[in-house]
């Protein structure tokens, strides 16, 4: 398993139409897949690295 993103990383989720900064505060391992803890504010969610970007989409934050 590779790890693309680290502790205390600020990234943002391609399928955020307000394009928020979250920052990556846990890693979960298993066996066949690697999940990124993302925190925005006061909520948590995991997701797969295929829905995290490092780049901001700008076009999207502003459109909405």
């Amino acid at each position: 398993m590779k790890i693309y993103y680290e502790f205390g990383e600020v990234v943002y989720l391609k399928t955020d139409p307000d394009q928020h900064e979250r920052i990556v505060t846990g890693i979960l391992i298993r066996e066949n897949s690697v999940m990124y803890e993302l925190s925005y504010n006061e909520i948590t969610s995991y997701h797969f690295d295929v829905e995290i970007t490092r780049e901001r989409n700008v076009i999207k934050a502003t459109s909405n």
